[in-house]
């Protein structure tokens, strides 16, 4: 795919959704922390139902601490490998109010440190709570990535770094938040829905459907 595409498609979708927000519920840094470490295979909608529950009564890093392994799990326990998120959750509160003062840190390295927190999550939480340029690759974008001809390639690192080199820099910053609405909701898994889409005409899919 040329630069010229990409830059079309960007202006698309930028012109569609002018500011894409994650649809993860969150009003500080160390919620969105919290709520992306707990949306590990589980969707946001049933990780904003359990945060509902949680963030009323405890929304720092001493307060879930406090709760402890057991306190925390009866708020998520409606989400898919509860137990070990728990434990995660618990050790990443101490190691931030030990270590950070409360506050979450701006830096890959010190966000990688905690438990729970891989590659991607770090970079949700650079790009979505720092406002800092870094592209968070889930299963939606590595798809839409690879589908489309904006990013390909054959690992997550991979179409990682592709996407950082090739999207247009203007539109660097909210790409992940195009990117991931598009997956879930238009370029769909199973059958994506070729018909109702804004970037048909410039995406180089081979087996495009007909319609949704």
């Amino acid at each position: 795919m040329n630069a010229a595409k990409r830059l079309e498609i960007f202006r698309r979708l930028h012109e569609d959704n002018p500011e894409p927000k994650t649809e993860l519920a969150y009003s500080t840094p160390f919620e969105l922390l919290i709520a992306v470490i707990l949306s590990a295979q589980a969707t946001d909608v049933g990780v904003n139902k359990a945060t509902a529950r949680l963030f009323p009564v405890a929304n720092t890093p001493q307060a879930i601490h406090a709760l402890g392994v057991e306190g925390l799990s009866e708020y998520i326990k409606t989400i898919g490998l509860y137990n070990s998120k728990a434990r995660n959750v618990i050790e990443t509160c101490r190691l931030l109010v030990e270590l950070h003062g409360g506050e979450v840190p701006q830096s890959r390295e010190a966000l990688e440190a905690l438990p729970g927190v891989g590659r991607k999550t770090a970079n949700v939480v650079l790009n979505t709570a720092f406002r800092q340029l870094a592209m968070a690759v889930d299963t939606h974008i590595f798809r839409v990535s690879n589908r489309t001809g904006i990013a390909p390639g054959k690992t997550v690192l991979e179409v990682e770094k592709k996407l950082l080199k090739f999207v247009p820099k203007e539109y660097l910053l909210d790409a992940h938040h195009w990117l991931i609405l598009h997956g879930r909701y238009v370029c769909q898994a199973r059958k994506p829905r070729c018909g109702s889409c804004r970037i048909e005409d410039l995406c180089e899919y081979k087996l495009k459907t007909s319609d949704d």
